[in-house]
């Protein structure tokens, strides 16, 4: 277990936007910081970091909280593994308690086959620098390439001994269940035996964009013909292919400083780049491009620049990534090398001066690099050369923005010569097939009942007149009032109260009511001066009210223990709260709030007043709603009871009192019945 003093030093240390810099790209928003959703394909930023708070949200899914809870969501860790990550990045020496077993029983399949992967990481590196057979065949194949100590360390490059169970017989002497090391694939299991699968191969550890170890790739040694020569990890709950580019852990901080990311096939592609000082440079592993791993990019940068080796069939099969890029919105260069060089070779035969010459002076827009590619194979054929023109048009259409895609179209008349006109024309055909296959497919998959859409969960329109009808700006129409949750909503916005403006001291009024000896009444009003939070308690203790919504049962007990303890409202405590329950839902709170505050009222010509201006007219509104709502819940009650139950006497007094209560609640709300 972690120590409190641990804990503690890692939240004061911890700077949001510098951890979830490393991770997505984020651009100044005034005093905010803004970015692509890290959780969705978006290609507007709705995810938000506030540094003054130290929280962030992403609009689009709602989620949000600290840098831990950040790590969590995004990287799956768990609570003390992201507590870690935080105290590694910020050079924090970890207290730590022993665990139980128990507890070490409590660990989940995916932490376990992490850790299996993290030991196999080690034990393939320390293997091939340390034993004889080791630096004899790793380490010498990994020399001969030109890799320095410095590369080999950055890279974590290991050896698998060739030898049938080398490495699984010492994982499990160190305790590593077979289990995991059968679901990792490092270890593959046949009935009673079991062997290593990358035995006799050089090992290329991969990692995540934070750096925990996802899977291998190992490349063999031998010239055995019947063996591939490279070897991926099977796929598994940690490892999947299409979703990772190797290279991205070591290249994230160079490709949001450069703004540029280059795209290869290999991992020596990738080390050979590092090791020339072209550190922003990612490998798609000898796959084809996927979306999701483009988004990995997207999130750093806006700019891809793709390399291709001098195979020119190696090139007509990789050309379909272009596309992927342009769908994401993103800007696309191409370099080809010299025919039979490659990035990796290239690399080794050039300084490091030349080489990034080389890549600044080669890289094309993608239309002149597609033009000059295709039209080798037209000959000069008109019909050929309508077909080039039409794909090339059907790149274009790819691209979101309505103005690049009108540059694209000039640049493509121009290259091509041919009238923009008929560009324009094709172009306007196949947006408009697209949008009509788009529109089919939704009817589809909305209509669907197999589809992912839960059939019992509200429209989106629903929640947005959930929260009119609570404030009473819905007054009827497709919705009824019975499936409007006003509770929850008002004590919600009870709790936002007290989170924004508990510790404030505000001036309130309230009538008071004086009977003389000859039972004559008069009304007073008194002025009087309470903080806010002291105001709602007593507000909601006089009426015993208490919360419906758990979470905020749980938030409200702990901003009265806060009170209690110090007479104030501590944000930090609510914030870095262990029941990340809590955590997200004050962060969600808070940023709403932020986001709010970010409307242009100004800029419409429409005069706000502030919070602070009416925050008495607050407080009294949301705790008069509350005993409102309430009071109609009771009534209701009542009166449900007296019908089903006829025969039994009914409290009309009850009733009656309970009514008037009610209006008067409605006169003091200004609202009419």
């Amino acid at each position: 277990m972690i120590s409190r003093s641990t804990i503690d030093r890692v939240f004061e240390s911890a700077r949001v936007e510098e951890v979830i810099g490393e991770f997505v790209q984020l651009k100044k928003a005034g005093s905010n910081f803004k970015g692509l959703s890290p959780f969705t394909d978006e290609k507007s930023p709705s995810f938000m970091v506030s540094p003054v708070k130290q929280i962030w949200k992403d609009f689009s899914t709602g989620k949000g909280g600290n840098s831990v809870s950040f790590l969590m969501e995004h990287e799956h860790y768990t609570y003390p593994e992201a507590l870690k990550w935080l105290a590694k990045k910020y050079n924090i020496e970890i207290e730590e308690t022993e665990q139980t077993s128990e507890q070490k029983e409590q660990m989940n399949e995916r932490e376990s086959m992490f850790m299996v992967s993290n030991f196999a990481k080690d034990y393939f590196h320390d293997l091939m620098l340390n034993s004889n057979k080791g630096k004899a065949i790793g380490l010498s194949y990994f020399k001969e390439r030109g890799f320095s100590d410095e590369t080999i360390k950055k890279f974590d490059l290991g050896y698998c001994i060739d030898e049938w169970d080398n490495f699984t017989k010492a994982a499990l002497a160190k305790g590593y269940d077979l289990k995991y090391l059968a679901s990792t694939g490092l270890t593959i299991v046949k009935e009673n035996k079991q062997f290593d699968r990358f035995k006799g191969r050089v090992m290329f550890p991969i990692h995540s964009m934070s750096g925990r170890i996802l899977g291998f790739g190992g490349r063999i040694l031998t010239a055995d013909k019947k063996a591939a020569k490279y070897l991926n990890s099977p796929e598994s709950d940690i490892y999947h292919k299409s979703k990772i580019l190797y290279g991205l852990y070591q290249a994230k901080k160079e490709i949001a400083k450069q703004d540029n990311c280059f795209l290869v096939e290999g991992y020596t592609d990738v080390i050979s780049f590092n090791q020339s000082g072209v550190e922003n440079v990612v490998a798609s592993s000898g796959t084809a491009l996927t979306s999701d791993q483009i988004r990995l990019v997207n999130r750093l940068t806006k700019n891809i620049t793709v390399l291709f080796d001098g195979d020119a069939a190696g090139i007509r099969a990789s050309i379909r990534g272009i596309d992927l890029i342009l769908e994401q919105g993103m800007n696309v260069k191409v370099v080809q090398f010299p025919d039979g060089e490659d990035p990796d070779s290239f690399a080794k035969s050039h300084s490091d001066a030349e080489l990034k010459k080389y890549l600044e002076d080669a890289a094309q827009d993608f239309i002149n690099f597609k033009v000059s590619l295709l039209l080798k194979d037209s000959n000069n054929d008109p019909i050929k050369k309508a077909g080039v023109i039409r794909d090339i048009v059907s790149s274009i259409s790819k691209i979101p923005d309505g103005i690049q895609r009108e540059v694209y179209v000039q640049e493509c008349a121009r290259v091509m010569d041919i009238s923009e006109r008929v560009l324009f024309s094709e172009l306007a055909q196949l947006l408009k097939k697209e949008a009509t296959k788009r529109s089919t497919k939704t009817f589809n998959s909305s209509s669907n009942v197999n589809s992912n859409v839960d059939p019992n969960q509200p429209p989106p329109e629903y929640f947005y007149e959930q929260e009119q009808a609570a404030m009473g700006l819905v007054k009827g129409g497709g919705l009824t009032s019975e499936k409007v949750d006003q509770l929850s909503i008002l004590e919600k916005e009870i709790i936002r109260i007290l989170l924004l403006y508990g510790n404030e001291e505000v001036g309130f009024t309230e009538d008071v009511t004086n009977i003389d000896d000859e039972g004559k009444e008069t009304i007073t009003i008194r002025k009087y001066q309470n903080m806010v939070s002291a105001e709602i308690y007593l507000h909601l203790h006089d009426d015993e009210i208490e919360f419906t919504n758990t979470i905020f049962q749980e938030i409200y007990a702990e901003i009265i223990h806060q009170l209690n303890q110090a007479e104030k409202i501590e944000m930090d405590g609510f914030i870095n709260h262990k029941n990340s329950n809590i955590s997200n839902t004050v962060t969600s709170i808070l940023m709403d709030e932020e986001k709010h505050q970010l409307s242009d009222w100004v800029g419409q010509n429409i005069e706000v007043k502030s919070a602070l201006e009416i925050l008495d007219k607050l407080v009294n509104d949301s705790v008069f709603n509350l005993r409102r709502i309430l009071i109609g819940k009771k009534i209701d009650e009542l009166m449900t009871e007296a019908l089903e139950q006829p025969a039994k006497s009914v409290d009309l007094e009850t009733i009656k009192n309970y009514t008037g209560l009610k209006m008067r609640l409605f006169e003091k709300l200004n609202r009419v019945v």
